[in-house]
């Protein structure tokens, strides 16, 4: 029995690897945030159905010694199902915190197996118990394999006093650094959306005439803020721009301790991470946190004046600069003509003062974030006509609004970063402008809390007005875009429901057209979806 139970554990050693680094990705995608993954996991409950009844089955396969090698054969063929996939948006990150939790975590795992090999050694002498005695280590050894999604969680609670101790260390340390740096100018910028591209037309800008430093890719929480500083902060470096991301209330106000931003811009606030929020009432609380600290520093603050959220809140700030293409906008654009391959308008400064740029960008609502940039750069001290050039050399930021034209009969609109309303109302505006066979490829938008449904039919009714055909994907998550599809009167026999975006991706070759396909990808859900 002993050998059988050697090959079992070996086997299902294999399987609670790849069953865990799965589980802790999915953890790490969650933010570390113990509740958070719980509420995750109640969620997305199919994911651990097949799990479920593995282990319910090892109590009738294990009564018999004679299913315990097939047994062990089926946890194999688990352990390759649930492997680590490389073909993730986020794939896991292998950091010390993942170290340190993994190691925890296969204690946990080493006492249930001694607790199985304990079994197995105890001797019985009432025939009533043997057979219990005969299943037990089994059963204790499989509990390890199938119990991963409660014992990876189990493990960052266990860790928590280890993993804040560590984190004050490091943000102490990044505190430190920049008190050494009292010439650096800080900017903090957030938003519901438009915050990280606001970042990187704001540091293309300013880098024309400093020497800047932006926070990288998404590395807008404490932690990656604080890995910025420490390994990314240079004594020459003249502004720091730091994007400033949030899912609660209070969460903005945190990053503000560690940076004491000098400046702030607010780029939106809308319906974004409403499960999280609650309501839009702390979405606006959360977002204004900045503007708060901003303030109490006698700072610069720089608002999208046509956010009616934001414009109702500025009065309250002496401070606030407004941009926008409304009426009574400190900064203001105006003119506006766009097409297929770029943006032209024209800005006016408060002192009247005015300059006609040209962008490479697609969109309307592009102009917003450049303007914004435009207005805190003049206000370093940067004439209008300086800028001239370095607003038109800007790029598109990767995968949102990213025209992927690489010949041949379909060109891509790379919107995959996207997944708010207002962004997909933007993205459906480009796509209206191109003279071709439209078609959108979307998975919907998620996050919405109770508004999910109701945004997502909205989203569908207003895809029907624009696209000629639309792939949807994930039958389940698109429901209330099919509906807003339908209610809209369009042709159904155009609208196509795939699993997967690699479905979606082939299905195109099937839509029917004489004109070159301008293809919108529209949102690709988090890894955790």
């Amino acid at each position: 029995m002993n050998a059988a139970l050697f090959i079992y554990v070996a086997v299902a050693l294999v399987g609670i690897l790849f069953f865990a680094l799965r589980e802790i990705h999915m953890l790490q995608l969650n933010g570390y945030k113990t509740p958070e993954h719980l509420r995750w996991m109640k969620k997305n409950f199919r994911r651990y159905i097949f799990p479920i009844v593995l282990f319910a089955g090892q109590f009738i396969m294990i009564a018999n010694a004679a299913f315990i090698i097939p047994f062990a054969v089926f946890n194999a063929a688990f352990a390759v199902i649930f492997k680590p996939s490389k073909k993730f948006k986020k794939p896991l990150k292998y950091t010390a915190r993942v170290k340190r939790m993994t190691a925890t975590f296969f204690i946990l795992t080493a006492i249930i197996f001694a607790a199985a090999f304990f079994v197995d050694t105890l001797p019985c002498r009432s025939n009533e118990w043997k057979p219990l005695r005969h299943i037990m280590p089994f059963i204790l050894t499989g509990s390890a394999l199938y119990l991963t999604p409660v014992l990876v969680p189990l493990s960052n609670l266990i860790n928590k006093p280890i993993e804040k101790s560590i984190q004050r260390w490091y943000i102490n340390d990044a505190e430190r650094i920049l008190r050494e740096m009292p010439d650096l100018r800080k900017v903090g910028i957030t938003g519901s959306y438009g915050k990280t591209s606001m970042k990187f037309y704001l540091s293309e800008l300013l880098s024309s005439q400093y020497d800047t430093l932006k926070t990288p890719e998404s590395f807008n929480t404490p932690m990656g803020v604080t890995i910025t500083i420490r390994t990314k902060l240079r004594p020459t470096n003249e502004y720091f721009i730091c994007e400033m991301g949030a899912r609660r209330v209070k969460e903005i106000d945190e990053l503000c301790r560690i940076v004491e931003p000098h400046d702030g811009i607010i780029t939106s606030v809308g319906p974004q991470h409403l499960e999280t929020f609650k309501s839009i009432e702390n979405v606006v609380s959360t977002k204004f946190e900045l503007a708060d600290r901003v303030q109490s520093h006698g700072g610069k603050l720089y608002l999208n004046g046509d956010n009616e959220l934001i414009r109702k809140k500025a009065p309250e700030y002496k401070n606030a600069i407004l941009y926008g293409t409304s009426e009574g906008c400190d900064y203001r654009a105006s003119d506006i003509t766009v097409s297929g391959t770029g943006t032209e308008f024209t800005v006016t400064a408060p002192g009247g003062e005015s300059c006609r740029y040209s962008m490479k960008l697609l969109g309307e609502h592009s102009v917003l974030n450049i303007l914004g940039a435009i207005a805190y750069c003049h206000g370093t001290g940067i004439p209008l006509e300086k800028l001239v050039l370095p607003v038109r050399r800007i790029a598109p930021v990767p995968h949102r609004l990213q025209l992927l034209d690489k010949g041949g009969d379909v060109t891509f609109i790379d919107d995959a970063y996207n997944s708010n309303p207002s962004g997909c109302r933007a993205a459906l505006k480009v796509l209206e402008l191109f003279d071709a066979c439209k078609i959108l490829v979307t998975p919907g938008m998620v996050e919405l809390g109770a508004k999910q449904e109701e945004l997502n039919k909205e989203f569908g009714t207003e895809a029907a007005a624009v696209c000629d055909y639309i792939i949807l994907v994930g039958k389940t998550q698109t429901e209330p875009i099919y509906a807003g599809i339908s209610d809209a009167g369009f042709n159904m026999d155009k609208v196509f429901v795939t699993d997967s975006l690699s479905d979606a991706l082939s299905k195109i070759q099937s839509c029917k057209t004489d004109k070159k396909k301008i293809v919108l990808l529209e949102n690709d859900l988090p890894d955790n979806y």
